[in-house]
């Protein structure tokens, strides 16, 4: 069996669905691969992706982890009723600390007993909140845990939690690289305009998906996603921060309509929706 083999095998329905794809993710087209890796392929799941609505996501790995991002669910007015309560995770991934992204940060964190990986502040501000499985980490950094690797990336935006009638700082915004137990990557970009460095982004970890925002106003709009697309080299990209709010005017049609000519596909989920 050689690497092409394992494509033919992993590769998911064509165009056109809400399907999830992935290229091949080695350098050699036959590359040799050894019995004991083509047991673990074998033995894995399909990545499932599943939209809670704005920016939050539960996503399941070949390796079966459940990974939530940015954990908003009770006041979150895109995310079904059904789905509102804190699910079963094996990580929480927490990108800044606006109120869209970590209301139901504590409640998750403490109900799965999941560990939360975000930036150092944020941790900071988890632990005196009595959360203490939490992994700070900073820009630049990477962790091994869950059979995953995890690096935090830049992000350009701002980051505050207003509590008790202040602003609290919570560190500064950042983005996920997540290599999965098959060795491929996504990129989670949190939110964040366009920045030269998703070049480097790209070049360095080669994601096969990105999740980016596509709204407006407080971040990226479709033009700038289409060209983060570019810049990050992705296959296929999961437009979020979009249709929220009327203020958040991006559509994922906009942005399909710039990116398919680069051949990249647009994952176009309901709230509640999974793609596999």
């Amino acid at each position: 069996m050689t690497s092409s083999d394992i494509y033919d095998w992993l590769r998911t329905a064509p165009r056109g669905g809400r399907h999830i794809l992935f290229r091949a993710p080695f350098g050699a087209v036959e590359t040799p691969l050894s019995p004991a890796f083509r047991f673990t392929l074998r033995s894995m799941q399909k990545l499932a992706i599943t939209w809670l609505g704005h920016s939050t996501f539960l996503v399941r790995t070949p390796g079966g982890k459940r990974i939530l991002f940015d954990p908003w669910l009770t006041g979150n007015p895109a995310c079904p009723d059904t789905l509102k309560k804190p699910p079963r995770v094996d990580l929480i991934l927490a990108s800044h600390g606006h109120f869209d992204h970590v209301e139901d940060l504590v409640v998750c964190a403490r109900e799965s007993g999941a560990t939360v990986v975000a930036i150092f502040e944020l941790c900071d501000w988890l632990g005196r909140k009595g959360i203490q499985n939490v992994a700070p980490m900073n820009k630049g950094g990477s962790l091994d845990i869950a059979g995953l690797r995890i690096t935090i990336t830049d992000a350009r935006h701002s980051s505050g939690y207003f509590e008790d009638g202040r602003m609290i700082y919570m560190g500064e915004p950042a983005g996920f690289v997540v290599r999965l137990e098959d060795a491929r990557t996504i990129y989670y970009s949190g939110d964040t305009c366009l920045f030269g460095d998703m070049r480097l982004i790209g070049e360095m970890y080669k994601p096969e998906i990105a999740f980016l925002p596509i709204g407006d106003r407080f971040t990226m709009d479709p033009v700038a996603a289409a060209r983060a697309c570019e810049f990050l080299g992705v296959r296929q990209v999961v437009p979020m921060h979009w249709g929220t709010f009327p203020l958040l005017t991006g559509t994922p049609s906009d942005l399909r309509s710039l990116v398919a000519p680069q051949g990249v596909d647009v994952l176009e989920l309901k709230p509640g929706e999974t793609a596999e």
